[in-house]
Parts: structure tokens; C-alpha cells; sequence
């Protein structure tokens, strides 16, 4: 698929099932988080690559979360929480601002950046037939599930990108009329 194409055509795939992406698709994704647009070149991410244990223990953290929130989980409740993860995707890639003083790049920008890498990835993605969506949630923010993912105190949780194969039919793009969200200015 060329560029274009990707850009105009992509859609979130909310339901993902098995495969996840692997080999040189992959490593086409990673690759494309690389040509974010980055001041200074500074790479301030990093990202986890969840999949098979990695989402179980997730889905531990999620509930630990829970309970220090205040919520009462029955074992079903327990159980429930524990495998949103891996009945969502395959694979969820948890990317990780990593901001560092600069003083001729503040934090805002390098956020932005990782935001723009996450961008890229999900582009590449849908580029190679890969389903993606971008979700944040309470769980982005979570003290908790930040810790318990090896965050620093300095380090955002940007989103949780799931990977894997569309389930059902995946929309069509909407047709959106650009120029009624740009304006000349003079």
C-alpha cells in the first residue's frame, strides 16, 4: 500500500484477534516510530511489547489498580479485569514518553514526539493489513499500573497501541471536507 493511501484509508479496528504482528512486519513498525518528528533527535520513548505473559500480568496489574482505587471485585469481577487484555489484542504496545532536560526542547515537545512515533507505528501498521487502536484510559494515568510497568516518576504512559488481525469488517474511512478545518491566515 503506497503512503497516500495508508494515510487517507486508516481506520481503528476496535475488535482484534490472533495473529499478532511479528517478523519483518514487526520490525516495519518499530522501525517507523524513527521517523517521528523529533527536535534534536533526542528518541524521548520507549515502549513495552506486551503479548502471551505480558498481558496476563497486565491484566494482574489492572486489577491491583482497581483494588487500591476502592473497587470491591468479586471473583468474576477479578477474573474480568484480569483478561481485558488479552481478549482485546494480541499484542499491546505500551508506549512510554521518556522526557529529558533540554533546554532547547521542552518536555510538551518530546511528548508530542512520542505521541507523533505512536502515530507513525499505527500508520505502518495499517500499511502491512496489521489492525490497530490507540487507547489511553484511566490505566495511562494509574500510579500503580506505572509503577508496576517500571515507569520513572518522569516517564507518561502516551498509550496502549493494540496490534493484531481486524475481526469483522473494518470501517471505511469517513470523508472528512479539509478545508473546513484549515483557514487561510494573513
Amino acid at each position: 500500500m503506497d503512503a497516500l493511501s495508508a494515510l487517507h484509508g486508516r481506520v481503528s479496528s476496535p475488535r482484534l484477534t490472533e495473529p499478532a504482528p511479528q517478523g519483518d512486519i514487526l520490525e516495519n513498525i518499530k522501525k517507523a516510530a524513527f521517523r517521528a518528528a523529533d527536535h534534536g533527535r533526542m528518541r524521548p520513548w520507549r515502549f513495552l511489547v506486551l503479548d502471551g505473559l505480558g498481558l496476563i500480568r497486565l491484566g494482574d496489574l489492572l486489577v491491583k489498580s482497581a483494588e487500591a482505587n476502592g473497587e470491591v471485585l468479586t471473583d468474576k469481577g477479578r477474573e474480568r479485569i484480569v483478561g481485558r487484555p488479552t481478549k482485546r489484542a494480541p499484542m499491546i504496545i505500551v508506549a512510554i514518553a521518556s522526557p529529558r532536560e533540554n533546554a532547547k526542547v521542552p518536555e510538551i515537545e518530546q511528548i508530542i514526539s512520542t505521541g507523533a512515533a505512536v502515530q507513525n507505528m499505527i500508520n505502518a501498521a495499517y500499511a502491512q493489513g496489521v489492525g490497530t487502536i490507540w487507547r489511553t484510559g484511566d490505566a495511562a494515568y494509574d500510579g500503580i499500573v506505572m509503577k508496576g510497568l517500571g515507569l520513572s516518576d518522569s516517564e507518561r504512559i502516551v498509550g496502549f497501541l493494540y496490534l493484531g488481525t481486524a475481526q469483522g469488517k473494518v470501517p471505511e474511512a469517513p470523508q472528512i471536507e479539509p478545508n473546513e478545518y484549515f483557514q487561510s491566515w494573513f
